[in-house]
């Protein structure tokens, strides 16, 4: 038997493990992604309808990722304890309830204490989805997987771009304003979601009753080398040598001037593009639905290109310095289209660099320490969610505009620069062509 008949059901395994498992995930995280923000297209009329300040919208739209911090590497430890399956599912039903209920905010206390329910239901998605791809993708199919798993990012910003001034428009329907309906239908899928993640996916491909015997047997003895199961005794250890590890520690503040830096942005886009512009809300949503499209072909197409140069040192370092010149400019001269054309430039740029960040954290560790070691990253990182629009709405408030904070945020892009260029240095001990190489090496000394 040819070594081509020999991989047959490996790669019959691997291609509907894709068409399973990666368009419900990503659904998932859009699903995630639309509930976490799209306070930020219901902000002007929900802060008319409630008098509330850009102080007290700032700081409840920041609250959300407070709790989601706290809770995110907890919530990964359950999810090692209970399955990936079954905590995803319990991750998006609570979510989704929760983000319907956003609906019965009217005041600046239950707006505060929902936004921090929201965090603690939703904690955990995102990196449990990304372990959970690592367990049934090998390594040379991980960038690719977590690169179609991830484009559901932007695609959000194309849904709530697209859907929001639809949406809004049913402001008096049934007694409700825009936002609560915004809040209302926007929560649904996430249910839905949770039944269908229930009953489809598989905690392992053994477990997958929709793959033959020999796939599924091709599929476990091919991640087998990379990702071992752990047992819950080791569990204890793995922490410690996550926590022990200054590559999190670092990994995680980059994460944190990401988040922080782009949330900044991100949850005043749509008033920063109206007050520039003149536009209207449905025309404005439908200016951020083009950058996040154009940003989704970008992640693709810049994710691929990593690959096939193995390489993801330059494709993150060189984006940050770029986006933090694009702040620059923004902050400088922050009036009319042009502005708005850089604002909307960084989006693009944001979400292209986002495949070869992400493969560049998920590749460092193997087994549950990956698990938790993106819980950690990203729990750092979620830090940066709260101060970077807390930090927008105290500037708005003390200066009366955007443009020093959106400028000051050139700081936490050069940051990530240098963290990055410190993670990824070269090693004189080991000798090797590329970030990817050193990355292998670092994982087998795990």
């Amino acid at each position: 038997m040819d070594a081509g008949a020999d991989r047959a059901p490996l790669e019959s395994a691997l291609r509907k493990a894709r068409w399973r498992i990666l368009p419900l995930l990503a659904l998932g995280y859009l699903a995630a992604y639309t509930d976490r923000v799209n306070i930020s297209f219901a902000a002007e009329s929900m802060n008319r309808d409630l008098h509330f300040s850009p102080h007290v919208y700032g700081l409840g739209a920041g609250l959300f990722f407070v709790s989601y911090a706290l809770c995110e590497v907890p919530s990964n430890w359950l999810l090692l304890r209970f399955g990936a399956r079954r905590w995803l599912a319990r991750i998006m039903f609570t979510w989704g309830v929760l983000a319907m209920a956003m609906l019965f905010v009217h005041t600046r206390t239950s707006f505060y204490g929902m936004r921090l329910l929201l965090g603690i239901a939703e904690a955990g998605y995102f990196p449990g989805a990304a372990y959970y791809i690592s367990i049934w993708f090998p390594a040379r199919e991980r960038a690719r997987a977590m690169g179609f798993f991830y484009v559901s990012l932007p695609l959000a910003s194309v849904m709530m771009g697209s859907v929001a001034g639809a949406l809004l428009r049913l402001d008096g329907r049934l007694g409700l304003h825009g936002w609560q309906w915004l809040f209302l239908i926007e929560g649904v899928p996430a249910v839905l979601l949770s039944v269908a993640i229930w009953f489809t996916l598989a905690e392992r491909p053994r477990a997958a009753n929709w793959l033959r015997k020999d796939e599924r047997e091709a599929l476990e003895l091919d991640i087998a080398e990379a990702y071992p199961p752990d047992h819950p005794s080791n569990r204890g250890d793995a922490l410690r040598v996550v926590v022990r590890d200054p590559r999190v520690w670092m990994l995680g503040l980059c994460a944190l001037c990401l988040l922080g830096a782009i949330y900044a942005v991100n949850f005043f886009l749509p008033e920063i593009l109206r007050e520039l512009t003149g536009a209207t809300p449905g025309n404005v949503g439908y200016l951020i639905a083009i950058s996040a499209a154009t940003g989704a072909v970008g992640m693709i197409v810049y994710g691929i290109h990593s690959d096939r140069t193995h390489e993801r040192r330059l494709h993150v370092i060189v984006p940050a310095l770029l986006l933090a010149l694009l702040m620059l400019i923004a902050g400088l001269h922050l009036r009319g289209w042009i502005a708005a054309a850089v604002l909307l430039v960084v989006m693009v740029v944001f979400y292209a660099m986002q495949a070869p960040w992400v493969a560049m954290f998920t590749e460092l560790f193997r087994g549950e320490k990956a698990a938790l070691a993106i819980a950690t990253v990203n729990m750092l990182g979620i830090i940066g969610g709260f101060l970077g629009p807390y930090w927008m709405g105290w500037m708005r408030e003390l200066t009366g505009g955007f443009a020093i904070g959106l400028g000051s945020l050139c700081v936490p892009w050069l940051v990530m620069a240098a963290g990055i260029a410190w993670v990824t240095r070269p090693r004189r001990q080991v000798a090797m062509e590329s970030p990817v190489e050193l990355i292998g090496a670092v994982e087998k000394s795990l």
